[in-house]
């Protein structure tokens, strides 16, 4: 398996892809963020299909489309009933202009394809050094922001009475959320991006409940999920991402038996 090139580079972009994703989920989590990265995943599907229409690398159209709407969002008012009428209808707005770029678009339906599901085994050398960069900037973000950022997701009061800056940090936040989004789409596509940013990360409170240690369970589960599905997508030639939204899932319904366990 290994000896192929295409291989190679999918194992090694997946590894870093499930850092990133296990690393900023546990964020996610904690700030109640899931619905905000379903919304960017299907926002990034709008950027890739305008880039694929104007003959751009799906990366790019996804990066600008999605950094520029994290922005706006944290930029929004704070209240949350108003903030996730606004999501909605900014997601509905994104799935129809996507819609509309594909079809305009002279590109062939593989395009669609893989912007919705992902298409890791078909990497090249260059998207994983793409890849590999925005992975480094995101873990980079985090770690220079960890300290507030663990302030402002788990003690909130904490974080106003010590001084930080709340929205500053939502901001920059939603930033290293919208380049993560970027970043797994390349393996799971725009369509099940959350899978990877939430799942992992969700399973991960189950176990533990120190910062540090969720963020390494979700890596590992991250991993899990994205090596087992590679490899039995190689060998059964399904979907990558089915696999791994399978494993996924049934992590978490093992971390909720076993929360439910210790409650008894």
């Amino acid at each position: 398996m290994f000896a192929l090139s295409f291989m190679r580079y999918a194992f090694f972009a997946s590894t870093f892809i499930a850092v990133v994703a296990g690393t900023v989920g546990v964020f996610v989590v904690a700030r109640n963020l899931s619905f905000l990265t379903h919304t960017l995943s299907e926002i990034g599907f709008a950027g890739a299909a305008f880039a694929v229409f104007m003959g751009w690398s799906p990366l790019a159209g996804m990066l600008l489309y999605t950094m520029a709407s994290s922005v706006m969002v944290g930029q929004m008012s704070t209240e949350e009933s108003r903030r996730e009428a606004v999501i909605s209808a900014t997601s509905a707005l994104f799935i129809g202009l996507g819609i509309l770029f594909l079809s305009l678009s002279s590109q062939t339906a593989s395009s669609a394809t893989s912007i919705l599901f992902g298409s890791v085994v078909g990497i090249s050398q260059a998207e994983v050094y793409q890849l590999i960069g925005l992975s480094v900037v995101v873990l980079v973000g985090i770690f220079l922001l960890y300290r507030r950022l663990k302030f402002s997701s788990f003690d909130r009061t904490g974080a106003r009475v010590n001084g930080v800056g709340e929205r500053v940090v939502a901001v920059i936040f939603l930033l290293l959320v919208a380049l993560s989004v970027s970043v797994a789409a390349q393996i799971v596509g725009s369509l099940l991006i959350f899978i990877l940013l939430t799942l992992p990360a969700a399973s991960a409170k189950y176990f533990t409940t120190g910062t540090a240690k969720m963020i390494g369970l979700a890596i590992l589960f991250a991993l899990t999920g994205t090596w087992t599905g590679l490899y039995l997508g190689y060998l059964t030639n399904w979907p990558v991402s089915f696999f791994i939204a399978v494993i996924e899932v049934g992590i978490y319904l093992a971390a909720l038996a076993y929360r439910h366990r210790q409650a008894d």
